[in-house]
């Protein structure tokens, strides 16, 4: 199977996949106990007017009817207003989406930065100091939820050391500095929580890998352990942690719902949250959608990038 037959495969099931997402999204939103129309107007509107509003947002046509609808419309690029802020929905996530992006890549790039090193120098100490320090780490990053790391961070580089903002956003466009130092906190402290899931996949990639008789035969050669164990055992040990990463990533994006609350960092995860309180049907539907979105891509170039790191992965040839 070819590299571009096997591209266009997991395009096709991407497809597929994201089209079930529009039929739960959907239905799971318009099944939520409650009128729109009677939130919107109030506890004290009659029965006339919410009969006019809900002919007017289109609520009183058959749900199939509504779902097709909405189908088309996000097939042309168009989510529907939102009923919170009156607003389309495509330019309220566009706002938003770029910020949440900005946290959950730095974050994630903070997560392999320290799990990878962390996770070859526990592997090659099996057993020792370091490899029962590192696994302690991993037992306590796991255990404690995302938003519990942050307030550990808040408290510790922002109530005891005064080093960094507990809150707000500035654009990189606007000030890169200001950017950053507020960008510090949430990106660590979501980092941190990320750290202890690769650094231990990465560990159990090294050990097996650093068992098998081909890096015996390397080291019977002579190689000295920094060839060993980065150009032979760390490429083919890599495969089954980039998949960690992806999943990281995707978790470090839908985790940002409850870590941008703790920061009050304006990305689509507050939106999602505000949207919810609000019963803003369209809104919400629109944050599902680009959220599994989001899940679907950086599992499609995990995909990708097998190929690159594993030789043995040969899409260009024949099954």
């Amino acid at each position: 199977m070819s590299m571009y037959n096997y591209v266009a495969r997991r395009i096709g099931f991407m497809t597929v996949t994201l089209f079930l997402v529009t039929l739960i999204a959907f239905g799971i939103t318009n099944i939520l106990p409650g009128d729109v129309a009677l939130l919107i107007l109030g506890p004290n509107a009659n029965a006339e007017s919410i009969a006019a509003l809900q002919a007017q947002l289109g609520l009183d046509r058959p749900l199939y009817i509504q779902y097709i609808d909405w189908l088309v419309g996000l097939l042309q690029g168009d989510m529907g207003e939102s009923l919170r802020f009156g607003d389309p929905v495509v330019g309220l996530i566009a706002e938003r989406l770029p910020r949440s992006l900005l946290l959950a890549v730095t974050a994630t790039l903070v997560a392999v930065t320290l799990s990878i090193p962390l996770g070859v120098y526990a592997a090659i100490n099996q057993n020792e100091a370091p490899d029962v320090s590192a696994s302690m780490f991993a037992f306590v990053g796991i255990s404690l939820p995302i938003f519990l790391w942050g307030l550990v961070f808040i408290l510790i580089f922002a109530v005891w050391l005064n080093l960094f903002p507990t809150n707000g956003y500035v654009s990189p466009g606007e000030d890169l500095l200001a950017s950053l130092h507020r960008l510090v906190l949430p990106a660590g402290a979501m980092g941190f929580a990320l750290t202890a899931y690769i650094m231990r996949m990465t560990r159990s990639s090294m050990l097996e890998v650093l068992s098998e008789e081909y890096i015996n035969l390397a080291r019977a050669k002579g190689m000295s352990q920094r060839v060993v164990v980065l150009r032979h055992a760390l490429r083919n040990a890599i495969i089954p942690v980039i998949t960690v990463i992806a999943f990281q990533f995707s978790y470090a994006f839908g985790g940002v719902v409850v870590l941008e609350e703790v920061f009050l960092w304006p990305g689509i995860g507050r939106l999602t949250l505000t949207a919810i309180q609000s019963r803003d049907i369209p809104l919400i539907q629109g944050c599902i959608i680009v959220v599994a979105l989001i899940y679907m891509l950086s599992n499609f170039a995990a995909d990708l990038l097998y190929a690159y790191f594993d030789p043995r992965i040969r899409y260009g040839g024949e099954n």
